[in-house]
């Protein structure tokens, strides 16, 4: 794997699992010291001691991103150890309480957006200043293909979504000019432990997942890393703006 990120420093939120843990490690071994943000390390091998033990640099700084003096503090971390910010993934997310529209109840709805779409507002907006000053950095945010299509039974979270790429897309537009690009990744359905909390709470099986992907198969936490990267580097200089699908086709029908 080339090292293209060498002397930069990425920020990812949500990082203590899944898409978020296995981003983390992407951007560790092309060379990024890491910041990994998270309400709690996890209760196993943590993601900060698998990027070390792979000779990365990481840090890992508690963080409930919907609460902008968290946020604050993490940028302020990542400062403080590192010097500067080139990357961020503002990936931390919940799934909510499934519902249809009429059932959703009010808390559910308040947490939901508090944590996708007021969380990745706040992560931008003490994200971008740095950035801007430094004339160079790249954000990708996570959507998810809830936030180019409806999904019924989550209100919520489709909204969240839905409000993270135009969010992205805004962002995009004030900053095209700074030297500051930002994108948005829509996985679709795939391997992670939120997933698995939807199978074990809806009753859902694999099975029925995996056949609402045209590929017949999940997707793997590694694949969304992978597009991250490559928003991030140097070969996707001219992307900026862009909510990119990475669900196995499932939005092309």
């Amino acid at each position: 794997m080339k090292r293209d990120f060498e002397n930069k420093v990425a920020l990812v939120t949500g990082g203590a699992s899944g898409i978020g843990a296995s981003t983390a490690l992407a951007f560790a071994l092309r060379g990024a010291k890491v910041v990994v943000a998270d309400l709690t390390e996890g209760p196993d091998e943590t993601t900060v001691q698998i990027i070390k033990a792979a000779r990365g640099e990481a840090i890992f700084v508690p963080c409930d991103v919907s609460r902008e003096a968290n946020v604050m503090n993490v940028i302020d971390k990542t400062l403080s150890n590192f010097g500067r910010l080139d990357f961020a993934f503002n990936n931390a997310g919940i799934e909510g309480i499934s519902a249809v529209t009429q059932d959703c109840s009010v808390e559910n709805w308040e947490r939901t957006i508090a944590v996708n779409l007021t969380g990745v507002w706040l992560c931008m907006k003490h994200e971008l200043p740095h950035m801007v000053k430094q004339g160079k950095g790249v954000i990708v945010n996570c959507s998810s293909v809830a936030g180019l299509i409806g999904l019924p039974g989550s209100p919520a979270y489709v909204a969240s979504k839905h409000g993270v790429v135009g969010l992205t897309k805004t962002a995009a537009l004030e900053n095209a000019r700074s030297g500051v690009r930002v994108n948005a990744v829509c996985p679709g359905v795939i391997h992670t432990p939120m997933v698995e909390r939807v199978v074990a709470n809806d009753g859902m099986t694999e099975k029925r997942l995996m056949e609402m992907e045209p590929v017949g198969r999940m997707g793997e936490a590694s694949e969304v890393a992978d597009v991250v990267m490559w928003l991030c580097s140097d070969e996707a200089s001219f992307v900026t703006g862009q909510a990119i699908a990475v669900d196995g086709g499932w939005t092309a029908g």
